[in-house]
């Protein structure tokens, strides 16, 4: 049965099969008992899951053949079919003998160099999670509003907040009026100004800081487009924007703070976006990148005045 599942067409725009175990291990905490119960039985055994019929599955999770298909559209699927094709990919690429990846936690008398290993391992690991879960077209659409807009404005807090700035000044430097704010009063009344046209993004690692839901919540009741940079693409945050990017994050730790992990990812995010951007835009953002390297080429070259460091 597995075999004949994979070969159905798979929309290109569902979710990898790898990332399946990922958008359940992400999305566990928001998730309905019944819900949760389900995606758990997936991920589970995903080839014996591949080969039942949602009437069957439902039975042996003890649940109903709606919250199967509301768990498939909560994964990303279109619906239990895409699923069952995503579950015998998973259940392939599981047998395909890769090692699963790891993170360790960095104890208090690690040596600097296991310290090094270990934070380049859940990078890697929270770069590939979020590359594998990320949604293709959410991000054209955002790419494609953001390339157009009359003004881009950036709300984060903390950690968030220092992401949302290295995107804002990326934006600056090929053209784009944007703006990072980081107080949340004054976000909420600059998203007053914003219209249709205009782009709004929030980013926030639980979905639920509402210092950045407020100004996004405005941007949104303005008639901006609005875009959520999110670890949880189902929490409050998601309620206003029209389109979610989601980042993963590796297992928080003593000494790895939730904020460094959640940063990885969102970077990673950004980055894909403002290089969208670019590209759209690429006739007006070249000439503006070049003419911001000449603008502060003087403020790096060596002063003749004094003797070249070795």
């Amino acid at each position: 049965m597995i075999g004949d599942v994979k070969k159905t067409f798979r929309d290109p725009a569902s979710p990898p099969p790898a990332a399946l175990a990922i958008k359940v291990r992400t999305l566990a905490p928001s998730m309905s008992r019944s819900v949760g119960q389900v995606a758990q039985a997936l991920v589970g055994d995903p080839a014996g899951c591949a080969g039942l019929t949602v009437t069957t599955l439902a039975r042996l999770v003890g649940t109903s053949e709606a919250t199967v298909v509301r768990t498939a559209r909560i994964l990303g699927y279109s619906g239990y079919r895409e699923l069952r094709v995503a579950l015998a990919g998973l259940a392939a690429y599981q047998e395909s003998g890769r090692a699963p990846a790891v993170t360790s936690d960095i104890a208090v008398d690690d040596p600097i160099a296991d310290v090094v290993a270990k934070l380049a391992r859940d990078e890697q690991q929270t770069l590939a999670e979020t590359a594998a879960c990320m949604d293709i077209r959410q991000l054209g659409r955002a790419v494609a509003a953001a390339s157009s807009a009359r003004r881009v404005d950036v709300y984060g807090i903390g950690a968030s907040c220092l992401v949302g700035q290295d995107l804002a000044q990326k934006l600056l430097r090929i053209g784009l009026i944007a703006h990072a704010h980081t107080d949340p009063h004054l976000a909420v009344t600059n998203a007053v100004q914003l219209r249709q046209g205009d782009v709004a993004i929030a980013i926030t690692d639980s979905g639920s800081t509402e210092d950045v839901i407020e100004p996004l919540r405005t941007a949104f009741e303005r008639g901006a487009t609005t875009i959520a940079i999110t670890g949880n693409p189902v929490g409050p945050v998601a309620r206003y924007a029209d389109h979610v990017l989601t980042t993963t994050t590796t297992r928080e730790s003593e000494l790895r703070p939730a904020a460094m992990s959640s940063r990885t990812g969102q970077l990673l995010v950004i980055d894909c976006l403002f290089v969208g951007i670019a590209q759209r835009t690429y006739k007006r953002a070249a000439p503006a990148l070049a003419a911001s390297y000449e603008a502060l080429a003087h403020r790096h070259a060596p002063n003749p005045r004094q003797p070249p460091r070795d």
